[in-house]
């Protein structure tokens, strides 16, 4: 799990573009509808590589079209969570998992109806993050770090875009939108700014 080591608890992406992108970036630990052996991390685009019945670029096409329907729709907020988090000191997970993700998904479902951008949140290079408080850690017995489990370093991120680029080039190649490629690009900005 060491990959997803810069990776915070949650976060939501900053609109539709953006969170399609996140989508096609994630990782997670393959299973055996991947078809490996061993545990491993992989990209993941949407937790669906395994099923994917058609090119990955238009898969993406597809994502991103649902932004621009003349029907009016009221597109999803997307957000991504990463509960296996490891203290690199220890090894143990900085979260406690299970009935505990409730916290989360409160906070994700007060950002869906949230009137202003910034409420309960603060913007960072990945996404927007919780404020300090906005996750209720009352009963976690201060066992939990939160700083740790929001901390978004640099260098991992630095490291991240690289792989990115080089994962959408061998993977997507031309067919890659050019939505995806600017999303890529603005990451690769704010982590190098």
């Amino acid at each position: 799990m060491l990959m997803l080591s810069g990776v915070p608890l949650v976060y939501e992406s900053f609109n539709w573009q953006h969170g399609v992108f996140v989508g096609a970036s994630m990782r997670s630990e393959v299973t055996a509808a991947a078809e490996h052996k061993g545990k491993m991390i992989t990209h993941d685009p949407f937790a669906m590589r395994p099923f994917f019945g058609y090119n990955f670029g238009d898969y993406l096409a597809h994502r991103l079209s649902m932004q621009s329907r003349k029907a009016p729709t009221h597109l999803p907020k997307i957000f991504h969570v990463n509960w296996f988090r490891k203290d690199p000191a220890s090894g143990a997970f900085l979260w406690p998992g299970f009935g505990e993700n409730a916290r989360v998904l409160e906070w994700i479902f007060k950002r869906c109806g949230r009137e202003r951008e910034d409420e309960a949140a603060k913007k960072s290079i990945i996404g927007w993050l919780p404020v300090d408080g906005a996750i209720e850690t009352k009963g976690l017995g201060g066992k939990v770090d939160m700083g740790a489990l929001f901390d978004v370093p640099e260098p991992f991120w630095q490291k991240e875009t690289k792989e990115l680029r080089a994962y959408f080039t061998q993977q997507v190649g031309a067919d890659l939108p050019a939505q995806v490629e600017a999303e890529l690009k603005a990451l690769e900005d704010r982590v190098h700014s």
